[in-house]
Formats: C-alpha cells, sequence, structure tokens
C-alpha cells in the first residue's frame, strides 16, 4: 500500500509540523517514507509545500509524479488549487474553507471556492473557527490534520494521535492535551462531512 500527498499553505501555517507528525507517525509504524520539502519560510507568509509518499514498499523517489497524488492537505484554499496538475483523478483535497489573504491580486473568494466545489472530491473547513472553539487559537493546523486523517489510510487515527503526543511532548502535557483536542475535533467533522 502507499500513499501520495502533497501538504500545502504559507509560512507560518503549521503546513511543516503536519509533515512532522505524519513523518513520526511512519516511523513508528515501519512504514516507508520519502519528504521533499518547498518552502518560504524564512519570511512569514510564503510558500510552503511538502511532498510525503508512504509506502508498505521501498520508495524510489522523493517527488510525487503530475497526476499521481492521492491527497492535496491544504491550509489556505487557493494553495490546494495551485497543486491541482498533481491530483490523481480519483485524490482528495482537504482544505481550509477560509483563504488566508496575503497578496494584493489575491483571487475572488466567490471563483476560488466555485473552482473548489468542482472538483470531485473536496473536504473543506473553517479550521481556525474549529481551533478556537476548541481552545487552541493556534491549533488549526492540528483541526487540518485530523480532517485528513481518514483519508491517508495507510495510518490509522490512533497512530496520528500518538504521533502527536510525541511530537508536541517537549512542550508539556497541556500543549499535548490542546493539540490533541483540535485534531480530535478535525477527525469528528471529517466523519460529519
Amino acid at each position: 500500500m502507499k500513499k501520495d500527498i502533497i501538504l500545502c499553505g504559507v509560512g507560518g501555517q503549521g503546513i511543516l509540523s503536519i509533515a512532522t507528525i505524519i513523518g513520526e507517525a511512519c516511523t513508528e509504524a515501519g512504514l516507508y517514507l520519502k519528504q521533499a520539502e518547498v518552502h518560504g519560510m524564512s519570511q512569514r507568509g510564503g510558500d510552503v509545500q511538502s511532498n510525503l509518499r508512504l509506502s508498505t514498499d521501498p520508495i524510489w523517489s522523493d517527488l510525487i509524479p503530475q497526476g499521481e497524488t492521492d491527497v492535496i492537505i491544504s491550509m489556505e484554499p487557493m494553495e490546494a488549487l495551485r497543486y491541482l496538475p498533481y491530483l490523481s483523478k480519483q485524490g482528495t483535497i482537504v482544505t481550509s474553507s477560509k483563504p488566508f489573504v496575503n497578496i494584493p491580486n489575491y483571487p475572488d473568494e466567490t471563483e476560488l471556492m466555485a473552482e473548489l466545489d468542482s472538483m470531485p472530491s473536496v473536504v473543506k473547513l473553517d479550521i481556525e473557527s474549529v481551533a478556537k472553539d476548541a481552545g487552541n487559537a493556534r491549533g488549526a493546523n492540528m483541526v487540518l490534520l485530523g480532517m485528513a486523517a481518514p483519508y491517508i489510510e495507510i495510518l490509522s487515527v490512533e497512530q496520528l494521535r500518538k504521533a502527536i503526543a510525541i511530537i508536541f511532548a517537549r512542550k508539556g502535557e497541556a500543549v499535548v492535551e490542546a493539540n490533541l483536542k483540535a485534531f480530535d475535533c478535525g477527525v469528528a467533522a471529517s466523519k460529519n462531512d
């Protein structure tokens, strides 16, 4: 079994934290993992993108070919559209429904949402609002990861929860619990979709 995932967003949204958690879960599960990143992290608001290839068998390339991505996980709807050429015909987009308008010529929101809605498989949610309601305003990325968990398939929800606990352990139990709560809210939202 294999899963090819593109994670995308803008600098400061927590995309690389999601990649780290998925990577930790893969390591704990004994899966093969290849990862390639492109990011403008040095400047908040720059494009951040990561290719994650997860498999039960060896992987030879860290880059996902066009038309082969199983899941696009995006913190920002316009960024999800940027990677459409990579999405397979059976692929799913999991994205925030709330644009992060950080450029003067940002596309019209109505047109942006219409483009997303025209895709065969899209799951979207105002992850920032869900995170705030869960008491963790900075946990929108964990809400998004929870939403995406059922589509990752090669890893279980429990394996991802365990990886969250490992990654955030050094920050203390309160931070671990806050991130797990945000993640669980995302899982619940995905089940209700």
